[in-house]
């Protein structure tokens, strides 16, 4: 052997043992046993509420498994109370949070909101796919979203009941039905085709419900004095307000004052 295949091999030898060594000072003491290793790997800033453990990779991550539920259950039993609430009940069954909470992506809250995960996590009784088969697919709209690949949400949109989380803040009155994936999307709420019907409108209370003080003597003292209608009534919206807002007052502008 030649002198410098030598010293490649020892150099390589030393390469492989020292990354052995630091791999089994890890995995027995922890992140902190290797002085600024977190900061090798680390691969972007924890959201401000989590930063606090971006030293302690540990705390979340688990070796040779990844981030748990387990772990995040662990911290966040406090929030219980949010397990009685109808739009967060379902977490209490939900067996994964990295669908929906995603870490290292700035000091911004570690929140998307992916309907379509509710099912794979197993949020919902009538998500029967294995563990594996829900990785599977997560696997697959991760590939199709990196792509760029429209992803098929209608039956995401037949399995979800949008409703069981959503009607005690639904501001239709049940005059839409209870499928909701029909104008909405699974991804934002938002509808970006939504058409409002014609300003000359008469019919604003079939939809909009006034807010309090309209039923109070404010209506009478501020709402009618400022916009000019003496006589409206308070079913009648389209008296004093525009459709692109209902802060847009006519003759006058936006205006807040409640």
């Amino acid at each position: 052997m030649s002198v410098r295949a030598f010293i490649y091999t020892v150099f390589v030898t030393l390469a492989i043992a020292g990354v052995a060594a630091v791999s089994v000072g890890l995995y027995t003491d922890g992140s902190l046993a290797v002085s600024g290793w977190t900061d090798a790997v680390l691969p972007g800033p924890l959201s401000e509420k989590h930063a606090f453990l971006s030293d302690k990779c540990e705390t979340c991550h688990a070796p040779t498994k990844g981030v748990e539920a387990a772990a995040c259950i662990a911290c966040h039993t406090t929030a219980a109370a949010d397990l009685g609430k109808q739009a967060t009940a379902f977490h209490a069954t939900s067996k994964e949070c990295r669908g929906c909470h995603l870490e290292h992506a700035g000091r911004v809250r570690p929140t998307k909101m992916d309907h379509t995960m509710l099912l794979r996590s197993g949020a919902f009784p009538q998500d029967r796919n294995t563990s594996a088969r829900a990785i599977a697919g997560q696997m697959v709209t991760d590939l199709k979203e990196f792509l760029g690949v429209p992803n098929s949400v209608e039956a995401e949109k037949a399995g979800l009941d949008c409703v069981s989380c959503h009607s005690n803040r639904e501001p239709h009155r049940g005059l839409f039905g209870r499928e909701c994936g029909s104008c909405h999307a699974l991804d934002s709420w938002r509808i970006a085709q939504f058409l409002h019907p014609s300003p000359t409108s008469k019919e604003c209370a079939q939809c909009h419900q006034a807010p309090p003080s309209h039923y109070m003597h404010h209506f009478v003292m501020m709402d009618q004095m400022v916009t000019g209608q003496k006589h409206a009534s308070v079913n009648q919206c389209f008296l004093c307000h525009r459709t692109d807002s209902f802060n847009d007052i006519k003759g006058i502008g936006w205006l807040k004052h409640h």
